[in-house]
């Protein structure tokens, strides 16, 4: 026992990104000399499914536990507001890049997924439906919005049960929290297993095939993450906002960039929160209500392969269509789902505006999971970090009008 404790303590004193690198090399090493082996391709599998089991939990009482511990509303309002811009501005930004630099898709074989929806009336049903559902179903499913309808209910109803019932769902909501640390740490395995998988299946061409529509998607997200969110912060506290910027993305994007799943981060933005002194009654709301509907990297995803799409069929598109495929991205950005791969099944919604089928949106679809083992980490990335990054901002804003002094992004 002493000795597994010893390995233990010497595997966790090492930085897991090193780790993760580690895994990430292995993995595509032996994707390309030896693929098709059953054991190491069930340990992305193992990974996916543990946080993807994980994730619905830890927001439901992270929510729960939030709202029923918390002393004020604090600077909630400007959190929301952010968000629900920040996405949006993502989303025209990809519209804005990707007509600037279109990219003819070689589009790939269909891929066997589930039915995606296909108007704007059906998502908005969706929402609305998944809003609503039997809370049971919401977990067990992963419906997010769902789930974090039911747990501000509750959260509510108990702001005036006794203090020994807050501390229930306290207690639950730290252990669930460190569950998810424990199968974070594990993630160098589930890395290697992930990208022996992806090596493995299609070669390294993964990496190459669709370098252009990569480097156009990448550079989307780069200018939604350093450009338009930087002056949304600036607007908030009227400091430089670069110093924020960059803790966030070192603190919060580099883990959500291996881990892929924005609601398995939230243990690390709260940390992040912590140490950069906020109010634990703002940011333990706004954390886990950020990696439902903060989704700027998703809403950058939606647009710009749909824009690719129908560019490739010819499709023209006009300012005013562009603007309105923006919003529509945003909207259903939203919705995406807060683990890996979560908003490429919103692509064929995307599509549909441009009057595109279907079949041939599902290829689209294909292709996104071809390049998921980059695009989804950077998307996650610019997800989980810009949750603190308006967290911050949002709160830095408030002390300014009370004349405190501050240094964005340093620690309280």
């Amino acid at each position: 026992m002493e000795t597994l404790k010893a390995i233990g303590r010497k595997w966790n004193s090492i930085s897991l990104i090193k780790r993760i690198l580690v895994g990430l090399i292995i993995g595509a090493i032996l994707g390309v000399v030896w693929p098709g082996n059953d054991v190491l391709e069930m340990l992305g599998t193992l990974f996916v499914s543990a946080l993807k089991g994980v994730a619905p939990i830890l927001v439901f009482f992270l929510v729960i536990s939030a709202l029923a511990n918390a002393k004020g509303a604090g600077a909630m309002k400007v959190v929301v507001i952010l968000y629900l811009a920040a996405t949006f501005i993502a989303a025209f930004v990809a519209v804005l890049m990707s007509s600037l630099f279109p990219v003819d898709l070689t589009l790939a074989a269909a891929q066997d997924t589930s039915a995606a929806p296909s108007d704007i009336g059906s998502v908005l049903t969706k929402l609305v439906l998944s809003i609503a559902s039997n809370p049971v179903d919401a977990l067990t499913n992963a419906n997010y919005l769902g789930i974090l309808a039911w747990a501000i209910l509750l959260g509510i109803a108990l702001r005036h049960a006794k203090d020994g019932v807050k501390d229930v769902f306290s207690a639950i909501s730290d252990a669930v929290s460190q569950v998810v640390r424990w199968i974070i740490s594990l993630a160098p395995f589930g890395i290697l297993g992930l990208v022996y998988t992806s090596v493995g299946t299609n070669g390294l061409e993964i990496f190459t095939e669709y370098g252009m529509l990569l480097v156009v998607l990448l550079a989307s997200m780069a200018a939604v993450a350093f450009v338009t969110n930087p002056i949304l912060a600036f607007i908030c506290f009227r400091k430089n906002p670069f110093p924020l910027v960059w803790r966030c993305i070192k603190d919060s994007g580099v883990t959500a960039f291996f881990t892929r799943s924005s609601a398995a981060n939230i243990p690390v933005n709260m940390e992040l929160c912590k140490n950069l002194g906020l109010n634990k009654d703002n940011y333990s709301v706004s954390i886990p209500l950020g990696a439902t509907i903060n989704m700027g990297g998703a809403a950058v995803t939606i647009s710009l392969m749909a824009m690719m799409a129908a560019h490739t069929m010819g499709v023209e598109v006009g300012f005013g269509t562009a603007v309105i495929l923006g919003a529509l991205s945003a909207v259903s950005a939203c919705g995406a789902s807060g683990v890996a791969g979560g908003s490429l099944l919103l692509i064929p919604l995307a599509c549909s505006l441009f009057g595109i089928g279907n079949d041939v949106a599902m290829q689209v679809v294909g292709i996104g999971f071809v390049i998921g083992v980059i695009q989804d980490s950077v998307e996650t990335a610019i997800n989980s970090s810009t949750d603190v990054l308006f967290a911050a901002s949002a709160e830095y804003m408030q002390w300014r009008k009370e004349g405190r002094d501050f240094k964005p992004g340093a620690d309280a």
